[in-house]
């Protein structure tokens, strides 16, 4: 894969992609017209953070709050998600993509559950970009399931509550063993983190693009990694002296 030219590479970029309704209705067009060509975007931003050098790509793709929305446009997101994981499971197999689903899996429905499994199990050994897929994602959910594992474990005397620390409680969350992500960026203006990663996002930097994800670009994600770039992190330490030190 070529590296684009872009130095200092974010290891982890998180993507909450926002928009694909506003972009449908300022063309007149209904919502799921936005959803499908919110898809396009999604194939094009993997090929991008892959040729970039990310080595982790994760995807804000249903969120556990989304099911209130109305139950056609539901099913028609979960029309895609099918649509996409069987036409595009085999392209980025192919391409070594290896993908992870966090989430929560209990009570997803019978058609959803396999197809997200066989894309995990089937991609497992693939050793390029990671493309972890937030699907029925909530941060605070997903917090509060760490939790009870723990406090479970405490109660039976595996635990005792001394070892419980952040690390223990990263391990317990879905994201086990992915690291943190250095970025997120989220689309079509809104400035909030919408319960995306929130133990994670502690020192991320974030990025918030006025583009409604269907016109999110290859372009517009090289501009936010550039962007990355040029910012100094600092993980709550304070920056590097800049003068030289003389002899």
């Amino acid at each position: 894969m070529t590296h684009h030219a872009v130095k200092n590479i974010p290891d982890h970029v998180a993507i909450i992609m926002d928009g694909n309704g506003r972009w449908a209705n300022v063309r007149g067009l209904p919502r799921s017209m936005g959803h499908r060509k919110g898809v396009e975007a999604v194939r094009e931003a993997v090929r991008t953070a892959a040729d970039a050098g990310v080595s982790y790509l994760t995807l804000f793709a249903f969120s556990s709050e989304n099911w209130s929305r109305p139950e056609s446009e539901v099913s028609d997101l979960m029309g895609l998600l099918k649509t996409f994981i069987r036409r595009d499971l085999a392209t980025l197999h192919k391409e070594n993509v290896r993908i992870r689903v966090i989430g929560d899996r209990s009570n997803l429905r019978d058609d959803i559950l396999p197809l997200l499994l066989e894309a995990e199990e089937k991609t497992r050994d693939n050793t390029a970009i990671t493309l972890v897929i937030a699907f029925n994602y909530g941060a605070r959910d997903e917090i509060a399931r760490a939790v009870r594992s723990i406090a479970s474990d405490v109660s039976i005397g595996l635990l005792h509550p001394a070892q419980v620390t952040s690390d223990l409680i990263s391990a317990r969350l879905d994201t086990a063993g992915i690291p943190d992500p250095d970025l997120i960026i989220r689309t079509s203006g809104e400035e909030r983190l919408s319960n995306f990663l929130l133990w994670q996002a502690a020192y991320a930097e974030l990025m918030f693009v006025p583009e409604f994800w269907p016109d999110f670009s290859r372009a517009t994600f090289l501009e936010a990694l550039a962007n990355y770039a040029g910012r100094e992190r600092r993980f709550g330490g304070v920056s590097a002296p800049t003068l030289a030190v003389g002899p």
